[in-house]
């Protein structure tokens, strides 16, 4: 969506009373100049898309999407052809990223497909606007927010960058593996000698593969393995993406593993079809994979175009 097409507003957001007392944090704390932020804000405009999409009750797909969603965009034919020409040119930095960090190169290119379709699709929100609207208007995910405008700003600052251009995602995330501020300062770094950079597909692959080691992937292990169960839809037992069942209490319930499945725990997920629920059984690797966004439809997306490329 162009941001022409969106109900972006002038807005005044200096009249807040949190808003001075966040320029004063950003003084105090963090040594700006009081001109520049109050600058930096006063450029700011409301975009009422992205604050619908965390105001109220959570809605489901408003943010990560419905798995019909993932197969029409990403889990598809498509996606795995470019995932394997994307291994196949960057067959040497994965390698490296691989080896360095005792990680899997399949699914840093999964994380790469869903998060940016392999860098060719970064967002084209403005991110100050994304993250001035929800860092100071009431919705779910205020506090986060907050934190986030804070980042944004000391990652421009870091950077060089000019913060009032920089463009990502309705959520405020940046770059080929889509990272928000605080991330992209805590593990975005130089993979390939010329700078960091979000935007850089070479230190987007490291930055995943050091993500992914910070929290314990297990090189070789098994993510997830797909079953059969009696029905179309399944409702057995509750699924989750955080919480492991035992093996037998998932088999008494009629769910058979469709490939080896060595552990004696699971986590029972489940993805929704127009048509029936597929479920999958994750091992402790799944849940790296939604650590770095918390939904299912993610993990097995990234899971899928990862066993697409082996």
């Amino acid at each position: 969506m162009a941001n022409a097409d969106r109900p972006l507003v002038s807005y005044n957001f200096l009249a807040k009373k949190e808003v001075r007392t966040f320029i004063d944090m950003m003084v105090n704390k963090y040594k700006f100049k009081r001109s520049y932020v109050t600058s930096v804000l006063k450029h700011a405009r409301l975009d009422r898309d992205t604050l619908a999409r965390y105001s109220g009750k959570f809605r489901p797909n408003t943010t990560v999407g419905s798995w019909e969603r993932f197969k029409r965009n990403v889990v598809n034919e498509k996606t795995f052809s470019k995932a394997r020409k994307f291994k196949k040119e960057h067959y040497k930095t994965l390698k490296k990223a691989q080896k360095h960090y005792k990680v899997d190169m399949n699914y840093i290119v999964g994380f790469l497909g869903v998060e940016s379709q392999f860098g060719t699709y970064t967002g084209d929100y403005n991110i100050l606007d994304v993250l001035a609207t929800l860092a100071f208007h009431p919705n779910r995910m205020k506090k986060l927010f907050k934190s986030e405008i804070k980042h944004l700003f000391l990652f421009s600052r870091e950077k060089g960058y000019d913060i009032t251009k920089l463009e990502g995602s309705f959520a405020g995330a940046m770059g080929c593996v889509q990272q928000l501020p605080s991330i992209a300062r805590k593990f975005n770094y130089d993979f390939d000698g010329d700078g960091a950079s979000v935007w850089d597909l070479e230190d987007c692959i490291g930055s995943i593969a050091k993500f992914m080691h910070k929290n314990r992937w297990r090189k070789g292990a098994i993510t997830a393995v797909a079953t059969k169960y009696k029905g179309k839809r399944f409702n057995h037992l509750k699924t989750s993406r955080k919480r492991m069942i035992s093996l037998s209490t998932i088999r008494k319930a009629g769910v058979k593993p469709l490939g080896t499945f060595p552990y004696a725990k699971a986590y029972l997920l489940k993805t929704r079809n127009k048509t029936h629920d597929d479920v999958w059984l994750g091992g402790t690797n799944f849940r790296v994979l939604t650590r770095y966004n918390n939904s299912t439809n993610y993990g097995v997306a990234i899971h899928l175009i990862a066993k697409a490329i082996q």
